[in-house]
Formats: structure tokens, C-alpha cells, sequence
């Protein structure tokens, strides 16, 4: 009707209102059926988006065809104007759809209108996709008011995002913040690399803004979280890794419906393995601990996250050859993870030695032994990097067990493998927590060295590749994990200064000193061996030429005697078992050195030179 009202200039004479009521009667019923098949009376108009206005054109574009296609069939002599028959359909497409926006703007106002102006000011980092999605929902959150974008793309400053301005590069954080009072900065940048993290997080703290971020892009993607799901900084979105790629389908084969077991199972390593195993469904997973209350934690976490996943919680220790066997016959696990150790440096430096050497050393020739007696298939040690030329009991001790299992692997058709890895980010005993409750006392941090660095990575990380190396093992190898570009433990503890908000000068920073057993850094693969690369990209396998002929025979015995040696006596004898070790001066205590950031500023990362071989040797 307005069609024709539009087509007359208002003024429609009787003969043609005539047969537009006659047209009216079954073109309405028409086009009726025909929205009605595109679920155009559905949708909730509130939430009307960008897909439904694509179903209104198409829909309408069918309903401009149909009348036309109608009259021709049915040989209708109406008199109907060709520009109705125009008019008709940009007419429908402007009221459908206007009413449809029109209704939601007037909704989203009535909702979310007094709270433009209300909620603490907040600066996004980054105006891409994540950025736009995250200002939307904080749009229609009490607690936060978007009050402009910062991005590095020259292109975009200036330009405005669903009304809030794009302000010009991250550089200019401290003016702006200081323009909009904003005391809160979000991160929004989740595919960036953590370089560019780093930065802002940098920039952030220099500007006295306190930093946020946004979920990870996988997260996002998979649609586990929202990205208004903001959080604090960590330090893994700092020191922030490519993420594993898995074989999936042969971890599937191999652990699904398997059972499985893990000793050290309470453990930082041997609990992240246990709950990544579990992701694959086993038959059956045992877990295996000394510790009473670590076990009792893990086992109440899969209570409570597995309730349907078939477990055992043993308690035992792993050099107690009676249990570990009664549990291998109870179980009779086809693939074992022996991640129990004692893997503290300087505890195992003094008046520990004996006892570590016996736990890392014959509890693996325990687990293994068994594993291979009772018919598993598969057997996998969780070793280190400080086994490579070890100067100090723990990697003097990790590296025996790595021979101890290739020497096994001789005599059984079970395959033996280890894999050597670095720190792993807030494990037990890990640098992370002491920093963390020095900076809750409110420091000083302590670093043992300016220069001492490490390799790191996070714990779900480790876990994965372990399980990637069982899959690949063919018996006798020793996997190295790409454990990334090493990190300075002091620019580690500024890092973490900074994420908790305070300044170095603030909380202070104190060099102590190397403790007994301690290196500067950590090598990748030890005299006498050579690495290979693998299918895998973050996987190396080492080739290691130990003297293997005897070996089980003598250390064995030794290890099951009942004697207790001393700590000069446990070292002589590693000394003799394993070659590469060389002890490493007993340094002891040492006064205390106050940082000097000042005079004498550390690089946030090690140039292309002190990554080099020449000046790691």
C-alpha cells in the first residue's frame, strides 16, 4: 500500500486502489509464508546481528521475485506498476530491518545506558578483532568504562571503534592515561607474540597503570571464555611460549583405554601428567606417591574433575621393591611415567647425597624393573637438563638413572626412554613461589647471581611433550625438550616485581651468591653426545655413548646394601659412575650484594652472542 501510495505521489485513484486490494489479498500471504520459511519471526530482536540482517535480504529478495513470477504464471491481467513492484521490496527491507535495529539500539540504551558513564575509566591495548568484542561487553558492564584504544598500526589512529577513539600508538600510554585518569590498562592483543606482551606490560608499568589481559587465543576461540574474562598479567604471558601441537591420534592409540601409572604422581610434573593423561580416557590410572597429603590433593581433585575415570591412589616409595611389585601385580599397568625424585640442587648437595642417590637411581631401576617383570610396554623417566655434564649431585644422579635405563633396555622387550627438560614454571621447589613470598613479605627478592640463567617452560607444557615422547620413544632413547631462549633469573624476578604492581626500588633486589651445586646456566647435550631432530618440532632425540657393559651388575648391589656413605664418599663414587660429573666448588654462604639497577642494568634478554655456544663453553 505505500508502495502504490509512493508510486501516485500520494494521491492513488479508484481504479487503482481497486486492484491493489485485489493484488493485496494474496501477495501479504505470500511473502508471509515466505519469512516464515527463513525464520524471520524467530529471532529475538534484542540480540538482532549482522547473520540476521543477511536472512532478511535474502529473504526479501526472494519475496521481490515471487509476485512478479506469479502474475506471469497465472496470466494475471492486473494492472499492477512496474515501480510498485520495485518500490515494494526496498520498502519491506527498510522497515523490517530498521525496526529490528531500531528496537535493539532503544533495548541496549534502556539496559546498558547509565552505565556509559559510570564504571572505573579503562584503556585497551591493541584495536583488532579481540579489542572491539572486548569493548562491547565491557560496554554493558557496571564495573568498566572504555575510554579509548592504543595500537601500533599507523593506520588506525584517529579512527574510531563503535564510538570510542584509536588514540595512536601504545607509546603514548602515560599521556593518555594521565588525560583520562585511567588507572587500568587491558592487554588486548592474545595472538601477539610475548615480546610485543612483554612491551606493553613494560610501558604499563613505567606509565604506574596497572596492567591487564585478556584470555588466550585459544580460549577465545574455542569459546571456553569471553574476552571480557579479564585477569591479572602472568608470567607465562611474559615468557609466554608457542603452544604444543600433539600427535593426538597416537596418544589416543596408546593411552585410551590403556592403564596407566605414575609415580611421583602428587608432584608438580607427576600430577600435570596425571590430569593430561586422563584428557585421553584410560582404562585405568594409577597413581603412585609417598607424600600422604599430596596424594590425598590429587585425589580429591579427580573426584571431583573425573568422577567417571577409573583410578587407584597408592602410597608407596619407589625403592621399596616389595610394594612397587604387589602394586605392579595388582595393576599390572601397560605404560609407566616415573616422575618421582628428589630434584632440589642444594638439598641434595649436603647431608643428602646417599639418600638422593639411592631414590633418583635405584628407585628408577625399581619402577623399571618391575614394569618390564610384569609386562608393560612402555617406560618413560622424566630426567633433566642438569644431567647434561653435571656438576652437582641431582644431575649427577638423573644422568645414572638415564644409563641405568638404557643399560635395562639391553634385557627387555619394554621400551625404556627418558626425556630431559629444564624448570618448569611454579613447580615444587621452583624459583616462582620463593619469589612470590618474598614479594607478599614485601621483599627483597633474592637471585643467587646477576648472571645466571635458565631455561624454562610451564608445567602443562612438559607434561604434553613427555606424553609426546612415550608415543615416539623406540626404546633406549633420551628425548630433549626445546626448552626455548634462556632467561636471565634477574630480569625474571623485575618481571615479577612489575606484575605485582611495585618497583624494583621498592622492593629491592639482593644477589646472594651461587649455592652448592649451582652453574651460571645449563647445557643442552653433554660431551660425547650428539642431538637429532625429530618428526616433532619441540622434540630432540640424544645419542649418548655411556659405557653400558656391567653396569647393572655392580651399581645394583652397591645401591641395595644397607650401608650409608658420606657426602665426600657418595660423590667419589658418582665421580667413578658417571664421567661427565664434575662437583662443583662447595661455595657455601656468601654476604649479601645489594642490586644496583642503576649502574648496572640487565638486558631483558640475552643478545645473539651469549646465546652462542662459545659463550656458554
Amino acid at each position: 500500500m505505500l508502495a502504490h501510495w509512493l508510486r501516485f505521489n500520494m494521491e492513488i485513484s479508484p481504479y487503482y486502489v481497486q486492484y491493489m486490494w485485489q493484488t493485496l489479498v494474496w501477495v501479504v500471504p505470500v511473502q508471509t509464508l515466505i519469512f516464515w520459511s527463513f525464520g524471520l519471526y524467530r529471532g529475538i530482536w534484542r540480540y538482532a546481528s549482522l547473520q540476521d540482517l543477511k536472512r532478511l535480504f535474502a529473504a526479501v529478495g526472494v519475496a521481490a521475485l515471487v509476485p512478479p513470477l506469479l502474475l506471469v504464471m497465472g496470466e494475471m491481467s492486473a494492472p499492477l506498476p512496474r515501480s510498485v513492484l520495485l518500490l515494494d521490496p526496498i520498502l519491506l527491507l527498510l522497515i523490517m530491518s530498521g525496526s529490528r535495529i531500531a528496537y535493539r539500539v532503544w533495548k541496549e540504551h534502556d539496559l546498558y545506558g547509565a552505565l556509559r558513564d559510570l564504571g572505573k575509566p579503562v584503556l585497551i591495548l591493541g584495536a583488532g578483532e579481540t579489542a572491539l568484542t572486548l569493548l562491547r561487553e565491557l560496554q554493558r558492564s557496571p564495573q568498566w568504562r572504555v575510554v579509548g584504544f592504543l595500537d601500533d598500526d599507523p593506520a588506525k589512529a584517529g579512527r574510531l571503534l563503535n564510538g570510542v577513539k584509536v588514540y595512536g600508538a601504545i607509546e603514548k600510554l602515560p599521556e593518555l592515561a594521565r588525560m583520562t585518569t585511567a588507572q587500568h590498562a587491558v592487554i588486548a592483543m592474545p595472538g601477539a607474540s610475548h615480546e610485543a606482551r612483554r612491551r606493553a606490560m613494560q610501558i604499563c608499568t613505567a606509565a604506574k597503570v596497572k596492567a591487564l589481559t585478556v584470555p588466550s587465543y585459544e580460549d577465545l576461540v574455542s569459546g571456553r571464555v569471553k574476552a571480557s574474562a579479564l585477569r591479572e598479567v602472568e608470567l607465562d604471558d611474559l615468557l609466554g611460549r608457542d603452544p604444543v601441537r600433539l600427535d593426538t591420534a597416537s596418544l589416543h592409540k596408546v593411552l585410551t583405554g590403556r592403564t596407566v601409572m605414575v609415580t611421583g604422581a602428587g608432584g608438580s610434573i607427576g600430577s600435570e601428567l596425571c590430569r593430561q593423561i586422563a584428557a585421553f580416557e584410560p582404562k585405568l590410572l594409577v597413581m603412585f606417591e609417598l607424600n600422604e597429603f599430596a596424594l590425598y590433593t590429587i585425589e580429591q581433585e579427580f573426584d571431583l574433575k573425573h568422577p567417571g575415570l577409573g583410578k587407584a591412589c597408592v602410597i608407596g616409595d619407589v625403592k621399596d621393591a616389595e610394594r612397587v611389585r604387589q602394586i605392579m601385580t595388582a595393576y599390572t599397568p601397560e605404560i609407566v611415567f616415573h616422575a618421582a625424585a628428589y630434584k632440589h640442587v642444594p638439598l641434595m648437595e649436603r647431608d643428602n647425597t646417599w639418600v638422593g642417590l639411592r631414590n633418583n637411581v635405584l628407585g628408577t631401576y625399581v619402577v623399571a624393573s618391575a614394569a618390564a617383570e610384569h609386562g608393560a610396554s612402555e617406560f618413560v623417566l622424566i630426567s633433566t637438563d642438569k644431567a647434561v655434564n653435571p656438576a652437582n649431585v641431582m644431575g649427577a644422579t638423573k644422568r645414572l638413572a638415564e644409563t641405568v635405563c638404557q643399560a635395562l633396555q639391553r634385557g627387555t622387550a619394554m621400551s625404556l626412554v627418558a626425556v630431559r627438560f629444564g624448570n618448569v614454571l611454579g613447580s615444587t621447589g621452583s624459583v616462582i613461589p620463593k619469589f612470590r613470598e618474598q614479594l607478599a613479605r614485601g621483599g627483597p627478592i633474592t637471585v643467587t647471581h646477576p648472571d645466571i640463567i635458565r631455561f624454562f617452560m610451564s608445567i602443562p607444557e612438559a607434561a604434553q611433550l613427555v606424553l609426546q615422547a612415550g608415543v615416539m620413544g623406540k626404546g633406549g632413547d633420551i628425548f630433549l625438550l626445546d626448552m626455548g631462549e634462556p632467561v636471565r633469573i634477574v630480569d625474571l624476578a623485575r618481571d615479577m616485581i612489575r606484575l605485582s604492581g611495585m618497583s624494583e626500588e621498592q622492593v629491592g633486589i639482593v644477589f646472594s651468591g651461587l649455592r652448592p651445586g649451582e652453574k651460571l646456566f645449563e647445557e643442552l647435550v653433554g660431551h660425547g653426545e650428539q642431538s637429532m631432530p625429530t618428526p616433532h618440532p619441540k622434540l630432540r632425540i640424544v645419542r649418548s655413548t655411556a659405557p653400558l657393559a656391567g653396569l647393572l651388575d655392580e651399581l645394583i648391589p652397591w645401591l641395595q646394601a644397607t650401608h650409608t656413605l658420606s657426602d665426600v664418599d657418595t660423590k667419589a663414587a658418582l665421580m667413578r659412575w658417571v664421567q661427565e660429573y664434575r662437583p662443583a666448588p662447595d661455595v657455601g654462604p656468601q654476604a649479601a650484594v645489594p642490586s644496583q639497577p642503576a649502574t648496572r642494568p640487565a638486558p631483558e634478554r640475552l643478545t645473539a652472542h651469549e646465546q652462542s655456544p662459545a659463550f656458554r663453553s
